[in-house]
């Protein structure tokens, strides 16, 4: 618009008072274009609302959203939009032309937001969700650049809206008491509510998941088992007997609704879940999200009965030139005989189980993996399970709305491996998926 103006104001023989009126009306629609963005405080799985009013009729912008992870990073994603002939903009709506995604998507630009520069991939992740810090993000509308490569110019308008992982009616405790860590979370009233263990597989605590599960009406456990205070910095040998006084903790709180609880995990968590839903009574549902059907890289021991490490092998992991590794064929099949110990042996389960794969999981062959899961309940005449597989999607199958990143250190070999996944793709999958976790865990839990 204003390379238009300038043009006009520089071209011989307009006239002076055509020049004024069409630089200030060039003025006033700058400064008459207004950005919405609600609810401006809300959870992280919740829609946004995104409009805007006061464009020319059939305008061109650029919308764009930023954001500061937790370790100071900058994220941004950005879409390119025609206003409607009234000069307005319905993200819902409109169709994005071009930029980091295409087509209606009204949440588009939370879910392509990716971090900026080229610094260390594996430190990509956003805030993962505590108590105190929503993610903050700032949305913003330009006059789309006439060319690809040029720099946005000044906001025509802006809002800001926090993303919280928790909310302050939640209560928040943390496990000190004998040998279980973590942070046991509450839904607000006097319950009894159904209750949860949550865990991930790559060390530390992550509150994300389980504080908005607990948003949602569970009372939930976010139980870490290594990397975090006391318990082991690094993963070692496991006992089942520390999950189990977990599942005992859970299923005896007076504000629970017991004795059966569910189990959700990522990764090794998922894994963890098996086990405990294998070998411990009254788990009553487990949600698997990229799950492997043995135990992997060390040994868990389940009272009597031990199960080895299905291993890794080192030399099946390939390097890339930027440094990140591709770990998909390093682990050992676990259909191979000599590995047969390291099953875990889901026909013991009574639990019901929702098995999320992504298709193209660069960690390790989850697809395989659920296969087989399926298969082999299917053997033993269960129908207890239910599997949902998401061309595309990666490794890292997060609350909806979480950004993508196809890099993060794993905890086992200590090196940035690739997690795999479509941006696009990878979101349909998280949007798709925790709407089928609530609805999986509220059916089989009360």
């Amino acid at each position: 618009m204003w390379r238009t103006v300038h043009a006009v104001l520089r071209t011989p023989g307009t006239p002076l008072l055509l020049r004024r009126s069409m630089s200030t009306s060039a003025l006033l629609a700058q400064k008459s274009a207004t950005l919405t963005v609600t609810p401006k405080t809300g959870l992280a799985d919740e829609l946004l609302d995104i409009k805007v009013e006061g464009l020319g009729p059939r305008e061109r912008v650029t919308l764009r959203a930023s954001a500061v992870s937790y370790r100071g990073r900058l994220f941004r994603s950005l879409a390119h939009y025609e206003a409607d002939g009234r000069g307005g903009l319905d993200l819902a709506r409109d169709r994005a032309l071009g930029g980091d995604f295409t087509g209606v998507e009204p949440m588009g630009l939370l879910w392509s937001l990716t971090p900026v520069g080229s610094e260390d991939p594996c430190f990509s992740q956003m805030p993962r969700g505590v108590m105190k810090t929503p993610l903050k993000v700032e949305v913003t509308v330009h006059h789309a650049p006439q060319q690809q490569a040029v720099p946005l110019g000044p906001a025509l308008a802006s809002a800001q809206v926090q993303r919280w992982f928790s909310s302050p009616e939640l209560s928040r405790a943390r496990l000190q008491a004998g040998r279980l860590r973590g942070v046991f979370l509450l839904p607000p009233g006097d319950g009894p509510f159904p209750g949860l263990i949550d865990m991930f597989g790559d060390g530390g605590l992550n509150e994300s998941r389980a504080s908005l599960l607990a948003c949602r009406g569970f009372a939930t456990l976010a139980l870490p088992f290594f990397g975090y205070e006391d318990l082991p910095p690094i993963m070692k040998d496991l006992n089942l007997d520390y999950f189990e006084e977990a599942a005992k903790f859970v299923q005896s709180h007076p504000k629970v609704k017991g004795p059966h609880i569910g189990v959700i995990g990522s990764g090794k968590g998922a894994e963890l879940a098996f086990s405990m839903a294998s070998f411990l009574p009254n788990i009553a549902a487990v949600v698997s999200i990229n799950g492997c059907v043995s135990n992997t890289a060390t040994t868990l021991t389940c009272g009597r009965s031990i199960l080895p490490g299905l291993p890794f092998n080192l030399d099946k992991i390939s390097a890339m030139d930027s440094g990140v590794y591709d770990v998909k064929e390093a682990l050992e099949d676990p259909l191979d005989p000599a590995y047969r110990e390291s099953r875990i042996p889901l026909e013991k389960a009574s639990a019901h189980f929702l098995f999320i794969v992504g298709e193209d999981d660069r960690h390790w062959k989850s697809s395989v993996y659920a296969d087989i899961a399926v298969k082999h309940l299917t053997e033993h005449g269960k129908t207890n399970f239910a599997l949902l597989s998401y061309p595309n999607a990666g490794h890292r199958i997060d609350p909806p709305y979480s950004p993508f990143f196809s890099v993060y250190l794993d905890p086992v070999l200590g090196v940035p491996i690739l997690g795999g996944g479509q941006l696009k793709a990878h979101a349909v999958a998280q949007i798709e998926s925790w709407k089928k976790i609530l609805e999986f865990l509220h059916l089989h839990l009360g």
